[in-house]
């Protein structure tokens, strides 16, 4: 049997603050839930086990959960190592594309965390 053993990890700012879990704080138990169980698929499983909830986020590093339902939320993640999933921001899509704003905020985290792991 092949080990998929994949680590879930949140973006924190240098504070701690966690805005991706502060983001799915916000939403209702069920898409909590959700939420919740297609992370826990990935690192049980790995990334394939969730293959119709990603998307790649063309002309960038990032890639997206897609949890669709009453409301389209989004999960921006990178993944800086190939046993890491690292969760950079959250938001409920209302556009059929990605909105800049939101992309900008993943990017931004992302380079924030690069420069924290560099030291």
């Amino acid at each position: 049997m092949f080990n998929y053993l994949v680590q879930v990890v949140y973006f924190r700012y240098e504070n701690k603050e966690n805005p991706v879990k502060q983001f799915i704080d916000t939403l209702s138990s069920k898409q909590h839930a959700k939420i919740f169980r297609i992370l826990l698929y990935v690192e049980k499983y790995g990334l394939s086990s969730i293959l119709p909830h990603i998307k790649k986020i063309t002309s960038t590093p990032l890639w997206e959960i897609r949890i669709l339902g009453n409301y389209n939320i989004r999960i921006i993640y990178v993944l800086p190592l190939s046993n890491i999933v690292l969760l950079l921001h959250g938001f409920i899509k209302k556009t059929n594309k990605t909105p800049k704003k939101e992309i900008n905020i993943a990017l931004n985290r992302l380079k924030q965390w690069e420069s924290s792991v560099d030291k």
